[in-house]
């Protein structure tokens, strides 16, 4: 078994990092040929998703699929941009994040990104076999980050698992 961390920055807008090449280079590091890689966000506003590598970005860099995605999630999921808009966050969660945790009122107005990230998942497993990760022809690992409130840095988990 081996595991490691990726350290991820991330904007105030919807972010997606590649990170693909990193996940190889651990299985490299690990000395593992046949398993299983279980890539996990803790981050209850992001997401880990394989998608395909889209050749064309946005002005922002960003591939033009997961544009796609977050287009189609602001039509089921709209962007949270004022209290009230959604029944969380509440006073209390408000007052409690204040007061413990020294947060900003509308660093709470990220409902949506909580949303988004339940119904992509907050992680991925791949096979390992034969030292190769199996993600298909075009596939890519994604760390995706949907809160729009301020930049952070986030934490990636990799755990590989096998023989």
């Amino acid at each position: 078994m081996f595991y490691s961390t990726l350290k991820i920055h991330t904007d105030s807008r919807p972010t997606f990092h590649d990170i693909t090449p990193e996940v190889k280079a651990l299985t490299d590091t690990a000395q593992i040929n046949n398993g299983t890689i279980l890539i996990y966000s803790q981050h209850t506003t992001c997401s880990v998703l394989i998608q395909e590598q889209s050749d064309d970005i946005n002005y922002w860099g960003t591939q033009l699929i997961l544009q796609d995605m977050v287009n189609v999630f602001e039509k089921i999921i709209p962007t949270c941009k004022t209290e009230g808009q959604y029944l969380h966050p509440g006073p209390i969660h408000i007052e409690i994040a204040q007061r413990e945790r020294s947060e900003e009122p509308f660093w709470s107005l990220n409902t949506d990104a909580h949303l988004r990230s339940v119904l992509l998942g907050r992680s991925v497993t791949v096979p390992l076999v034969d030292g190769e990760v199996l993600l298909g022809e075009f596939g890519r690992i994604y760390f995706a980050d949907f809160d729009q409130v301020r930049a952070r840095d986030r934490i990636v988990h990799v755990l590989i698992q096998g023989e």
